[in-house]
């Protein structure tokens, strides 16, 4: 059932300047180029300025600064884009949480009542899981895990034992916290030696970890994930990774053992941190950027090469062969034109 709501009432509730008639009912948000009666649309790229004048939305939601460039309905907040994010909280069908263990459930621990275990999951011995956290199908709790209130584990999601979850955490499907971490020794002959990974993962309050993402357990000492930290999925984060507080990962990133990544950084998808470095607070990190030193200082980092035709490519990267050279040979002019400066 689509839930219908006043542009007055969203504002009481989210804040934000209305200017247009609070009457009006909203019962989706929708792109400006496709919003129709009904639907409320956002701006907060200014590229995308001149769809306001288009839109069939019944509300847009724009900066105070671009009030004038909308007609109708609007409410107006200094970043749209996060209006958008909590409206679309608002306006999301709410699933009422199921109660209660699932028959061909296997729990060896006992739990509130207000928990649900779907079919098929396994919860360990001496396992502690806090009120209203739901456990999804074929999901795995290792053995003296300690999962928070309000969380979700989706189907197929694997906590091993020992790992502790904060409260209101998401656990995506196919995601595996707490597997060995990648650690062995190499004989003289070749073989390797298996070192035991004895530490567990931690994970705090309000974090989502997207699904098929990995995160290892310690090797010695612990894996730290800091409260409000996002993860997208198919990210592999390995032993002895400290993240701190609201850091977003995007997906397909790896992050090497023993890295310590800073408070509210970004890292982008696809991109590589380094084993036993570490990265300051506030570092956004772009898109497929190779990080293989220490990050000391906030700020933007990119090491990524933009895409080119193929045999454009080829021919750059064939001087970049030679940049060695080529700076001996330039070393070299700018002596010999000295001396004959100084003739």
């Amino acid at each position: 059932m689509v839930m219908a709501i006043k542009l007055a009432e969203i504002v009481n509730r989210l804040g934000g300047e209305l200017q247009g008639d609070g009457e009006t009912l909203i019962e989706r948000i929708a792109p400006l180029e496709s919003a129709q009666a009904g639907e409320i649309a956002f701006l907060s790229n200014p590229k995308f300025l001149p769809q306001l004048a288009t839109t069939g939305a019944s509300a847009v939601i724009v900066a105070p600064g671009l009030a004038d460039s909308a007609s109708g309905a609007r409410i107006l907040h200094p970043d749209p884009y996060l209006y958008f994010a909590r409206l679309a909280q608002l306006l999301a069908p709410k699933t009422p949480t199921p109660m209660g263990i699932h028959p061909s459930a296997t729990v060896m621990s006992e739990l509130p009542g207000n928990v649900h275990v779907g079919a098929g999951a396994y919860v360990g011995t001496n396992v502690r899981i806090g009120a209203n956290t739901v456990i999804g199908t074929n999901a795995i709790v290792g053995s003296n895990v300690t999962i928070g209130a309000n969380c979700r584990l989706y189907p197929n999601a694997t906590i091993s034992h020992g790992c502790r979850i904060g409260a209101h955490t998401i656990i995506h499907s196919g995601a595996v916290i707490g597997a060995d971490g990648f650690g062995f020794a190499r004989e003289k002959d070749g073989h390797w030696v298996k070192i035991p990974q004895t530490g567990i993962v931690i994970i705090g309050d309000d974090v989502e970890i997207g699904a098929n993402t990995t995160i290892d357990r310690g090797a010695l000492e612990n894996t730290v994930i800091g409260n409000g930290v996002k993860i997208d999925n198919l990210v592999m984060i390995a032993h002895n990774v400290q993240i701190g507080e609201n850091t977003a990962i995007a997906a397909c990133t790896g992050v090497a053992g023993s890295a310590v990544i800073g408070k509210r950084c970004t890292i982008g998808g696809s991109s590589n941190i380094l084993g036993h470095i570490t990265i300051a607070d506030d570092v956004n990190i772009s898109a497929c950027t190779y990080i293989a030193k220490s990050i000391l200082t906030r700020g933007a980092y990119t090491g990524s090469v933009p895409s080119l035709p193929h045999d454009e490519w080829l021919k750059n990267f064939a001087r970049l062969r030679h940049l060695d050279s080529m700076a001996d040979k330039i070393r070299a002019l700018e002596a010999r034109l000295k001396e004959l400066e100084n003739k």
